[in-house]
């Protein structure tokens, strides 16, 4: 029998879950603890099927719009932030609701807000149809957003008062695409506003730069994370631009082809935000099956950041407690 051939993992750090996944899912972990199930669940609270299932097993209910909540069962929105309109529909029908949107959302959020009230327009960098850009969109009247998706829209859209502009972006960008994107709104309206600090999250930065380093290290890059997560296939073509281009996005270990990986001798590994550890475990676990696996870590970061819970849920666990 033929000795399994050797494989050296390359996991990139910092990997998998952010601060605002990690304070949206114990949302609804602690909603069921203290409620009971069912808690209903407005969207994916983060896109990891995963997540879904586990939290569906503790008795969470996965809905898609606010119409399909029963009347007298609390609901959470998901992490990506919703339209003004939705927990204004949840107070007129009095259902108790839990906004689980990442602080770093709801940033941009009062800055778009902000600029608006001084009467900017907003010019909103993100993908069309994303959650969160539906959620930052809704936060102002129809007409008031602007939304760019690539450098060639800037050439094309059109402003209401081009000295009058503030630009914002979706949390969970290509750093390096946005900042093209960005340069080419600057060139075209030199007056734009900015935020006072970068929207794309840290945990998103943070992702991209440990995939840049490993990217040029390795044979193959795995990104484990959901087709909808836009955070994990942002790293996907990070790691194709940065020397990887064997790079592709698996959700679990089931999805991988080992067989085109069978001449690799270096593997790398990372996780969109929204992909717990245990999914690396499991991928880590299936190569020791096939290969004689060394795993080695490439740190380019160390993060810190802890979310609070929101204030309702914290005072009613006092309460209970």
């Amino acid at each position: 029998m033929t000795n399994p051939a050797s494989l050296t993992i390359l996991l990139a750090a910092p990997r998998g879950f952010c601060a605002g996944v990690d304070r949206a899912i114990q949302i609804v972990e602690t909603a069921l603890e203290r409620y009971g199930a069912p808690v209903y669940v407005r969207h994916e609270i983060v896109h990891n099927r995963f997540v879904v299932e586990s939290l569906e097993a503790k008795g969470a209910v996965f809905v898609d719009e606010l119409t399909e909540v029963p009347d007298g069962v609390p609901v959470v929105f998901s992490a990506h932030g919703v339209p003004k309109s939705v927990p204004e529909a949840a107070e007129a029908r009095g259902l108790f609701y839990l906004d689980a949107t990442c602080p770093l959302v709801s940033k941009v959020h009062r800055e778009a807000e902000r600029h608006f009230s001084e009467g900017r327009q907003i010019v909103l960098i993100g993908h069309a149809g994303h959650p969160e850009v539906i959620g930052t969109m809704g936060q102002l009247p129809e007409g008031a957003v602007v939304l760019v998706e690539n450098v060639a829209d800037v050439a094309r859209i059109v402003v209401d008062d081009p000295n009058n502009l503030a630009f914002a972006t979706q949390t969970t960008l290509s750093v390096d695409e946005t900042a093209d994107i960005l340069a080419a709104l600057q060139a075209r309206f030199p007056a734009i506003a900015g935020p006072k600090k970068e929207d794309i999250c840290y945990a998103t930065t943070n992702r991209q730069a440990a995939v840049k380093a490993i990217a040029p290290k390795v044979d193959a890059l795995l990104v484990l994370g959901a087709p909808n997560s836009s955070n994990s296939k942002r790293l996907v073509e990070v790691a194709k631009v940065h020397g990887c281009p064997t790079a592709q996005l698996v959700q679990r270990a089931s999805d991988i082809d080992w067989a085109a990986l069978g001449g690799i001798a270096r593997l790398g590994i990372t996780a969109g935000a929204s992909a717990p550890e245990i999914l690396v475990e499991e991928v880590i676990e299936a190569a020791r099956a096939r290969f004689t696996v060394t795993v080695e870590e490439l740190r380019t970061a160390t993060e810190n950041v802890v979310f609070k819970l929101p204030r309702a849920l914290v005072e009613d666990v006092v309460e209970r407690d």
